[in-house]
């Protein structure tokens, strides 16, 4: 009997005609593939996939989150699509129908996720945009519904031997009420916990961390409880740019795949991570964007950085499914001019914010989610959004960097050559969200803009490259 869980149902609360919370990946393949052997895949795999196969299941009045109700007879037509660019079919074209499909809502009434199979493009290939609610999966669960349509060698994979699960039918009316109003009853504690949870930790929680003494009080906190010293986290405030703000209902998407031996190369010169170059590139790009459209703050940007909860071993808490997901700042150095300069500034936070969270991850997000009522957590999640996105956004934009698989995938028999994220902007996060994903010996981010705040999101890509090539003429003694 699935349940949403409260920051799972916050995905679908603060959707609005312009915040949009749909998750997505662009695959590239390496050949044509048609529509009838992709939903032949899916009629078999679709059973052993549970965030594919579910619908919402409202609760009475709102008084409780909703429950996730089996869909056992799957509308593959409507669910999987095909559509055809235009002669020449080229990179542009294709996001630039990427970036109409990205922020249509998705039909509540029906499982929370479409795929659109997309042909025209040169060279043979095909694309797959697969779209799906952030209340459903986080980046890790979706990257793992991905791979369970995926195969590692060209002939699909025989069937799992173990029968697919079948969830329990959610509770009837009067025992949704009943479980309603308990929730309610109990949500005092609830906030009363999160209160005394979240004080030692307000210094990592976005808006209340720009409270002036809230570092003192959390350190305070934090001692009293004997948790000990705990790193000092970034507090600099985020400056205002072209791309701060409430976003509009249109968007603009471009991908790019940087050479990941080059990117571990850097790595290996300088004594740093993977993921601080990665930081470093996109902090070099927005450098050279903002020196092209009104000038470069005094002050670091300001990154929200989203991290994954979940046990390694897979599921989230208590076996829990759903959004296992936290959100941490990290200043990128687009102030300073030299590209090495940037790069240790980006491993010295990262390396504080690594330490800070070690001990114990940020769960304040589920905590505080908890301790909101459900009945009035759709108009509080629009109304902070509208508030916090107009008067104190607390980041600049999102950086993401996920790892994925470095061997060739398919997808009935065909080789994915890319796997580009698409992702999700906001009031509250910006006009702007980066997200990388590392297959098969490269790097394929996917650049998600406003297209009000930053009209050509291919500069950023340009910027991207452009900022690499300065990383690896600093690694070789090359002027820059």
């Amino acid at each position: 009997m699935p349940q949403l869980s409260a920051l799972d149902a916050q995905f679908l609360h603060f959707e609005t005609a312009t915040n949009v919370a749909n998750i997505a990946g662009l695959a590239v393949l390496d050949g044509h593939l048609h529509r009838a052997d992709l939903q032949d895949l899916l009629e078999r795999r679709l059973p052993y996939v549970p965030a594919l196969r579910r619908r919402l299941a409202a609760v009475p009045l709102g008084l409780d989150h909703p429950y996730w109700r089996q869909e056992d007879d799957l509308d593959l037509d409507y669910h999987v699509r095909e559509i055809g660019l235009p002669p020449p079919g080229d990179d542009r074209q294709l996001a630039e129908q990427v970036a109409r499909l990205h922020p249509r809502r998705l039909d509540r009434n029906r499982p929370l996720w479409e795929i659109y199979l997309i042909h025209g493009l040169p060279g043979g290939r095909t694309a797959l945009y697969t779209k799906i609610h952030h209340a459903a999966v986080d980046g890790i669960g979706g990257a793992d519904v991905l791979a369970a349509l995926l195969d590692v060698g060209p002939e699909p994979a025989p069937p799992p031997r173990d029968e697919p699960e079948h969830d329990a039918p959610p509770p009837g009316t009067a025992e949704m009420v009943a479980r309603g109003l308990a929730r309610l009853a109990a949500n005092p504690a609830h906030a009363v916990r999160f209160a005394a949870q979240a004080v030692p930790h307000l210094d990592e929680i976005p808006v209340l961390s720009q409270v002036p003494g809230a570092g003192v009080v959390s350190a305070v906190a934090r001692r009293l409880a004997g948790a000990g010293h705990a790193p000092d986290l970034p507090t600099l405030p985020p400056p205002r740019t072209p791309f701060s703000g409430p976003v509009s209902a249109h968007r603009r998407f471009a991908f790019v795949s940087l050479p990941l031996d080059e990117i571990k190369q850097v790595r290996k010169a300088f004594g740093v991570t993977v993921n601080d170059v990665v930081m470093a590139v996109c902090a070099g790009a927005l450098r050279r964007w903002l020196a092209a459209h009104g000038g470069v703050p005094g002050r670091p940007l300001v990154a929200g950085v989203p991290f994954s909860v979940r046990p390694e071993e897979g599921g989230g808490e208590g076996g829990e499914e759903g959004n296992q997901v936290a959100i941490m700042t990290a200043p990128l150095a687009v102030h300073l001019a030299d590209p090495v300069e940037r790069l240790y500034h980006v491993r010295h936070s990262m390396q504080r914010i690594k330490d800070r969270f070690a001990p114990a991850s940020a769960r304040w997000l589920r905590e505080f989610s908890e301790s909101m009522p459900a009945a009035l957590m759709g108009l509080a999640s629009r109304s902070a959004f509208d508030l916090v996105g107009q008067a104190a956004p607390p980041i600049n934009l999102i950086v993401s960097n996920v790892p994925g698989p470095q061997f060739p995938l398919y997808v009935c028999g065909v080789r994915l050559l890319a796997h580009h994220p698409v992702s999700v902007i906001t009031d509250v996060s910006g006009g702007v969200n980066i997200t990388a994903f590392s297959y098969d010996g490269s790097l394929d981010v996917g650049v998600v803009t406003d297209r009000e705040m930053v009209p050509d999101a291919w500069e950023l890509v340009t910027d991207l490259r452009a900022a690499l090539r300065e990383l690896r003429a600093a690694e070789s003694g090359l002027p820059h």
